[in-house]
């Protein structure tokens, strides 16, 4: 007989960066080891080579394609299961940029199967905390053709043509595949995107490894990918509330809100078809459910079955949190 699922925590995947920072450590209080910096953590991953596994429960140990094996929909959902099969369709991560990182796009699904037999990359950001003059770069500054593109990028000026953003705590964008762009150094975010690692890196600002080696380009195979239009807003317009749930993106891939909660509340999930996350970016709180307590603080990432429909929040100093699941 299969044990019940319950509130699942997954252990962090830490990543090295040539762009990486300290924040990871230092303002989100997660512990990188040896590691001589931390751009990246790998909070909830199905992506094969890093499939998150389960910390704590019944469950420990257990990785998260075993369990899509084991619990199909009463993980993620009827519609998502029959969708998805048993790859978790979403990756959750922290990005702490202390350099710019490099300019990049991601292709969208139609390109990554033809080329990788995988998912396109659609995702978004939420800005955590920034320092003073952030910035980042997404899409174009103006309307955009693939031979214009062509002779800003061989000239030189590529950076011209780029949109780019001051960034502060609580600003939101959505990054729909085709879309370029860059996080800027002195960002901390974390990233809502599709189930992915393919990115064609554009420009690398003629940065080297440690062996004095550049980073490769994908110069020609992002070429398909870009989306050259222009847009005249970038950043996600939303209004901020105190306790209630505001919702931020919704698209095909993923629907994600923001909770900025002051005190304790009542979740109800029955009448969604799918899994949801929890991603804690302030303070603290506790789910209880069926009689049992799990706590839940910043920097830390819970999955929610689908079987979960109804838990309480229990908050002494309250908590801010995204809400993602796939509508």
């Amino acid at each position: 007989m299969s044990t019940a699922l319950y509130p699942l925590k997954f252990k962090t995947i830490f990543k090295d960066k040539i762009w990486g920072g300290q924040k990871i450590k230092t303002y989100l209080h997660k512990d990188f080891g040896n590691l001589p910096n931390c751009g990246e953590t790998w909070e909830i991953s199905g992506v094969k080579s890093d499939v998150s596994i389960v910390n704590g429960g019944a469950l420990d140990g257990e990785s998260l394609a075993d369990l899509l094996e084991q619990y199909g929909a009463d993980l993620v959902g009827e519609k998502v299961y029959q969708h998805f099969g048993n790859i978790f369709p979403l990756l959750v991560k922290f990005i702490d940029a202390n350099e710019d990182l490099s300019i990049q796009v991601h292709p969208n699904d139609e390109l990554a199967k033809k080329r990788h037999n995988s998912f396109g990359k659609t995702e978004m950001w939420y800005i955590i905390e920034s320092d003073p003059g952030s910035t980042l770069i997404a899409g174009f500054n103006q309307e955009m053709t693939e031979e214009k593109y062509l002779e800003k990028f061989n000239s030189g000026h590529l950076m011209d043509v780029l949109n780019r953003e001051t960034a502060n705590e609580g600003d939101v964008f959505f990054l729909p595949a085709g879309r370029v762009h860059t996080i800027g150094a002195g960002l901390l975010l974390a990233e809502i995107q599709q189930t992915s690692d393919i990115t064609y890196r554009i420009y690398d600002f003629d940065r080297v490894d440690a062996n004095g080696h550049k980073r490769e380009l994908h110069t020609q195979e992002a070429l398909a990918a870009i989306d050259y239009k222009y847009y005249g807003n970038y950043k996600t317009k939303y209004t901020p509330e105190k306790d209630e749930t505001v919702e931020l993106v919704s698209c095909p891939y993923f629907t994600t809100s923001v909770l900025d909660a002051s005190h304790g509340t009542s979740k109800d999930y029955s009448n969604l078809d799918s899994f949801v996350i929890h991603v804690c970016l302030a303070g603290a709180y506790t789910i209880n459910y069926n009689g049992e307590s799990y706590p839940v603080k910043m920097g830390e990432c819970i999955l929610l079955p689908k079987t979960i429909d109804k838990i309480d929040l229990q908050t002494e100093g309250g908590f801010k949190i995204l809400e993602s699941f796939i509508a």
